[in-house]
């Protein structure tokens, strides 16, 4: 009875053992190769499969998802002898499970030992100036080079990427006052400039005020033109209305012209800058005759106006007797 039960239990385990052994359930996004007897035959896809029992087993168990490799940092001497150390970062993923696993041993280590070779290559080859500001080119020619490297692997490099460059200090210092220098040069440019369309500015303002002004004037002078051609044609005006006057024997008129030079040159007296005293005529009675007779003219002048307006023109009256002029006797 207890060799039959030992014998049952035997049983059951080397079933638990051929099935564990036979019945293998891939993950995704995972493939495992088969051997059989050591040598590789096929590649199990994600999901379950079926080995044949005692003759073939899993070889390696492969990540077909994208993967992120650290590329270790390193000290590299540029083209123009300057010392940077430089790290990055390697995105890669397997596409062909067999030969990621048997063409190549310790992949990750492989694929960052060529990286660091090919990018000593590639940063030696530029001067510092271009490595600092040329990482992008870097990285397509690492990407370039790096992936045609690692295709008979069956791995694909999908990006690589510089993560830090580190100058010498010295240099450092170097570009720090180099960046101050043209910061400087920036703002006085920019000060400059500002100062001179300030500048600018300002002439246009004096040139505008400047044309105002002479349009001011010229207008002005036109109206002052205006009004002493206006005043020039009163005179004018009032001296044919005094000559006519004359010409029909006004003795009035021949008064105005006299009394009016007389004022004139008595007004010119009294305004000279020489003059400390001033001479009063004693015939002031003469003179107040003539303003008289100068307003005695005016009067009639405006009658005559009058009557014109209200009846037809008349005759001319005959001449008057002349009279003795003011100041003249």
């Amino acid at each position: 009875m207890d060799m039959s039960v030992l014998f049952v239990v035997a049983l059951v385990v080397l079933a638990f053992v051929l099935l564990f052994s036979v019945v293998k359930i891939v993950p995704q996004g995972r493939e495992y190769t088969v051997e059989r007897f050591g040598k590789y035959t096929r590649t199990l896809s994600p999901g379950i499969s079926l080995l044949t029992p005692f003759v073939e087993r899993i070889g390696r168990r492969m990540n077909m998802m994208e993967q992120v490799l650290d590329v270790p940092t390193q000290e590299v001497i540029t083209k123009d002898n300057a010392m940077v150390k430089v790290d990055g970062i390697v995105f890669i993923q397997v596409m062909d499970a067999a030969r990621a696993a048997y063409r190549v041993d310790n992949l990750p280590y492989a694929i960052a030992q060529l990286c660091m070779t090919n990018l000593r290559t590639v940063v030696g080859s530029m001067e510092l100036d271009e490595v600092l500001s040329q990482r992008d080119a870097i990285n397509t020619r690492l990407l370039h080079v790096i992936d045609a490297a690692t295709e008979p692997w069956g791995v694909k490099a999908n990006r690589i990427e510089i993560k830090d460059l580190t100058p010498p200090t010295d240099i450092t210092n170097a570009m720090a006052r180099q960046m101050k220098a043209e910061r400087e040069r920036r703002a006085v440019i920019t000060e400059a400039d500002g100062e001179k369309q300030a500048a600018i500015a300002r002439a246009e303002g004096a040139k505008q005020a400047a044309i105002l002004e002479a349009e001011g004037r010229r207008e002005a002078a036109f109206r002052d033109a205006e009004a002493r051609e206006r005043e020039a044609e009163a005179e004018a005006r009032a001296t044919a209305m005094v000559s006519e006057a004359i010409a029909r024997g006004d003795v009035n008129a021949i008064n105005y012209f006299v009394a009016q030079k007389y004022v004139e040159a008595f007004a010119e007296l009294a305004r000279s800058p020489q003059q400390k005293t001033v001479i009063v005529p004693s015939e002031m009675g003469a003179l107040v005759g003539t303003l008289a007779g100068v307003g005695e003219l005016v009067g009639l002048a405006r009658e005559q106006q009058g009557a014109a307006r209200a009846a037809p023109p008349t005759p001319p009256r005959p001449p008057r007797a002349r009279g003795s002029v003011p100041g003249t006797e």
